[in-house]
């Protein structure tokens, strides 16, 4: 007889996997020959920890709540973790898809079921497991109730072995989150919400050294010394040639030198274009009239390009994230739906202002990640660092400009509109008072920057300890000595800038953020 084909289990390398099965299914072992030892938590395992006796029942509530605690803490710090019990129950696996999302995690299922004979015989072979058939035979039954549901109860990834010959056969890899471009070092220019101003689009391109070719469906773009172009979102609605602007963007993509994540207007039009129910306000009706101009082939290409956006993009070894309206830490490199809204809208408060538009949180004033978040949605009238965060939506359908950022050298290049071509609903430039706040709050240390146990790395000196008990009294000696208050921020984060004079000058950094100011 032949041996089964391997089935393939593509998982995303970050991800909360859940194995299923009843006692005797074999899913300790399918785990040590699939993942590391540091990524399972096994229910038995933590039972002896918390009690000296892996069978004992009476500790299963400590038990668990130890497998939730240890699996927590790895979806916090983006990493796969992988619980091994029984899970028979929907409402056992409920908890592990809520620990998931709450930590943007992907929940994948996989069910070992070799079939009762098997389980019943592997039990008789194991002293601490002699309760009879009925136990297996119940837990499988359950199984089987539930396998229908669980897509219904959270799961993106449901992976089935249903004999031991599948099982053996079964091959697990794992692939980075579509997100996650690491691995891509650039350099780029991260160009802001471009809006349908397909001229000055071309402008800045040439200003950036790019070369845009052709015209029409021939256009075709190629970069300078190996650079890539990220586009924030935003391509369409409200400007002259919404067309003109997604040929440049699909070409730069097809020839592998752009990314582009999606932005909210982005999302509005490709569901219009699917026939779905949208409120046609906000400039979508240019797009639309725009659009109706261009052959049904063109708009077919725009329907997939639009719908196959990520959220956003996690670049050069995790230094570099780009997303429309920004993210927190926490969302970086995650999947989830909540991290889809918070980068397509940001974060707001519910209420609306005297010009009818979202009360906006101020979600970069809180930033202190390590990635450097590059957004746009907001316009502003200047491309601004805000701790480690910088908009580049600086408004050029509302008459601003169109800004890129080049990275990694942090500079920025921008072209004037040539004109107004939408009024905004909120006038572009904030008030001088509250820019002047927001000034003086970027300079401010938060007590948790500060707090707890600290290190520094310096180039010429040793690393340099600071226990939680001193950084109150190591705070009040480096203020007394710090240039410039912002670099008081040094203290609390670890650098490998170099040390004048007891004090550390801003520098490449290895894992730490850029000073709160620039």
């Amino acid at each position: 007889m032949n041996a089964p084909l391997p089935t393939l289990l593509d998982i995303p390398d970050f991800c909360l996997v859940v194995l299923i099965g009843a006692t005797g299914a074999g899913k300790s072992s399918f785990a040590s020959r699939w993942f590391k030892p540091t990524e399972v938590i096994s229910s038995d395992h933590c039972r002896g920890l918390v009690c000296d006796d892996e069978t004992d029942q009476s500790a299963s509530a400590d038990a668990f709540a130890l497998v939730a605690a240890i699996a927590e803490k790895r979806l916090k710090n983006r990493r796969l973790a992988v619980i091994d019990a029984t899970n028979v129950r929907a409402a056992d696996r409920k908890s592990w898809v809520e620990l998931a999302r709450r930590w943007h995690a992907l929940p994948v299922a996989i069910v070992v079921d070799p079939g009762l004979d098997v389980c019943i015989e592997r039990n008789k072979a194991r002293p601490d497991r002699d309760f009879g058939p009925g136990v297996p035979q119940r837990m499988i039954q359950e199984i089987h109730r539930g396998l229908r549901g669980l897509a219904n109860e959270g799961f993106r990834q449901i992976w089935k072995l249903s004999s031991v010959a599948a099982i053996e056969a079964a091959v697990v890899e794992r692939r980075p989150m579509w997100t996650d471009k690491r691995d891509d070092a650039g350099p780029f220019d991260v160009i802001g919400d471009v809006h349908g101003c397909f001229d000055e689009l071309r402008r800045l391109l040439e200003a950036l050294g790019y070369v845009v070719e052709g015209e029409g469906n021939a256009v075709a773009v190629s970069a300078p010394h190996g650079r890539k172009l990220v586009f924030v979102g935003d391509l369409v609605d409200r400007g002259p040639d919404v067309p003109g602007v997604l040929r440049l963007a699909m070409a730069a993509q097809e020839a592998g030198v752009a990314y582009v994540v999606q932005g909210n207007h982005d999302r509005k039009l490709s569901r219009w274009l699917e026939g779905r129910k949208v409120t046609v306000g906000h400039g979508l009706q240019e797009s639309i009239d725009q659009l109706a101009d261009e052959p049904a082939e063109f708009r077919e290409r725009v329907k997939i390009f639009l719908a196959d956006l990520r959220s956003h993009y996690w670049l050069d070894g995790g230094k570099l994230a780009v997303a429309h309206a920004g993210l927190k830490e926490e969302m970086i490199g995650r999947g989830s739906p909540a991290v889809r809204e918070f980068a397509l809208f940001g974060e707001t408060t519910g209420e609306t202002d005297e010009f009818g538009l979202p009360v906006r949180l101020d979600w970069a004033a809180n930033y202190r990640g390590r990635s450097a978040i590059v957004y746009g949605h907001t316009p502003t009238p200047d491309a601004e660092w805000v701790n480690n965060t910088i908009c580049v939506d600086t408004g050029c359908v509302f008459g601003g400009k169109l800004t890129a950022l080049r990275w990694p050298e942090r500079g920025l290049v921008e072209v004037p509109a040539a004109r107004v071509y939408c009024e905004p609903a909120r006038p572009l430039a904030p008030a001088p008072e509250t820019r002047a706040l927001q000034a003086e709050a970027d300079r401010l240390l938060d007590h948790a920057d500060v707090s707890g146990r600290r290190w520094i790395d310096t180039t010429l000196l040793r690393r340099i300890p600071v226990a939680e008990e001193n950084s109150a009294a190591a705070l009040e000696a480096m203020s007394r000595f710090a240039l410039a208050p912002q670099w008081l921020i040094y203290l609390a984060i670890p650098t490998k800038a170099p040390v004048f004079n007891g004090i550390m000058a801003p520098g490449d950094s290895g894992i730490m953020a850029p000073p709160l100011t620039e």
